[in-house]
């Protein structure tokens, strides 16, 4: 199978011109993440529809053609993903701070003229019309973590800031996912192929993420499979983000094991799931903290990843219900419950709390 209305652009820079280099595992991540989305038993995209911009390849003209040709050929019914491993620029503080993706042949002394801005990105991001559209930005490496001075007046910071992440996140079925907190950097551990971020983006591609199973890997599913991965590998020392502003969607991103469904799920089980997912997040916008339902179903709140949008905390929290976490003393049926307290009459809770009872 082909995952029909997928297009990806994925870039990785190491070998600056005029700016510190950063590891080969840079090159490789982009490499790997450009193989899987290709692959036809996996992610199935069209080799066609996949553009690879590595070193001197990703110069500032090289990534602006590359973001207008996906502007001007992906359709509103596309699924786009960009991938970015390389140097971002911190520019400025406070609230006055901004950044910038760093091309290869970024000129130091010429800071503004040379790199793409978050201003200028997000505009490119904006002209393209696919309504679901993944960046992952992978700009705060380890290996070349650091200052450098600049035309701009005092010393400019490596990484790429939270802030341009959330205002890059501006906009419908747009999804923002970092490799690491601004404060952080992105690890690669000795004699690794990949950074630990990639690695697991990798993995989680090839299959390893939990999905419901009907052949699609889904974005909420990428991100919570990468970020425990991530936690787990490097305890402490790493913590990948989301964000989003307004996404209404789990959106697939690709095929899962090239579009093959999994006899052991049960759709209508799954189905479940989501019509629960779909109502706690209208409900209680704010994820499971919002008007304390998850404590009042039972749940600990502690033990919960809340980190991204409201449907993305819950997509996380229903994940960890599913697999018998959550507090000792939460349900699927106590959480319904809970939330029949406050919406009594609300007919689709109704219907959940009758379908339970009959498999009971």
């Amino acid at each position: 199978m082909e995952f029909e209305n997928g297009r990806a652009l994925v870039i990785g820079i190491a070998n600056y011109r005029d700016v510190p280099s950063l590891p080969e595992a840079v090159l490789n991540d982009a490499r790997d993440i450009s193989a899987v989305l290709q692959t036809e038993s996996l992610c199935g995209f069209a080799p066609s529809k996949v553009k690879l911009l590595l070193d001197d390849e990703a110069t500032l003209t090289g990534i602006r053609d590359a973001l207008a040709g996906l502007a001007s050929e992906a359709k509103e019914s596309d699924t786009v993903v960009i991938f970015f491993s390389g140097h971002g620029a911190r520019i400025g503080s406070g609230a006055l701070e901004t950044s910038a993706l760093v091309p290869f042949d970024c000129a130091k002394r010429n800071l503004q003229q040379s790199t793409i801005p978050e201003r200028e990105f997000s505009s490119a991001l904006q002209s393209i019309k696919a309504r679901r559209l993944l960046v992952l930005i992978d700009a705060c490496h380890a290996g070349g973590a650091g200052q450098f001075k600049s035309d701009l007046g005092g010393e400019v910071n490596f990484g790429f800031g939270e802030k341009s992440l959330d205002r890059l996140a501006q906009g419908t079925g747009r999804v923002i996912i970092a490799s690491s907190r601004a404060s952080e950097t992105s690890l690669v551990l000795g004699g690794a192929r990949n950074s630990v971020f990639t690695d697991q983006l990798v993995r989680a591609l090839k299959g390893q993420a939990r999905t419901a199973g009907d052949g699609l890997i889904r974005v909420f599913e990428v991100f919570n499979f990468v970020s425990e991965q991530v936690r787990r590998a490097v305890p402490g020392r790493q913590h990948p983000i989301f964000k989003a502003s307004d996404l209404e969607d789990n959106f697939p991103i690709s095929l899962d094991g090239g579009g093959s469904k999994s006899p052991a799920t049960s759709p209508l089980a799954q189905q479940e799931w989501r019509d629960l997912e779909n109502i706690m997040a209208d409900l209680y916008p704010e994820g499971p903290t919002d008007q304390a339902i998850w404590t009042r179903a039972g749940g600990d709140v502690s033990r919960l990843s809340l980190a991204g949008t409201g449907r993305a905390k819950w997509f996380a929290a229903l994940r960890t219900l599913k697999l018998g976490g959550g507090g000792r003393g939460m349900t699927r049926a106590s959480l319904i419950e809970a939330s029949l307290e406050d919406y009594p009459h609300h007919v689709e809770l109704l219907a959940l709390r009758n379908e339970s009872a009959g498999q009971s």
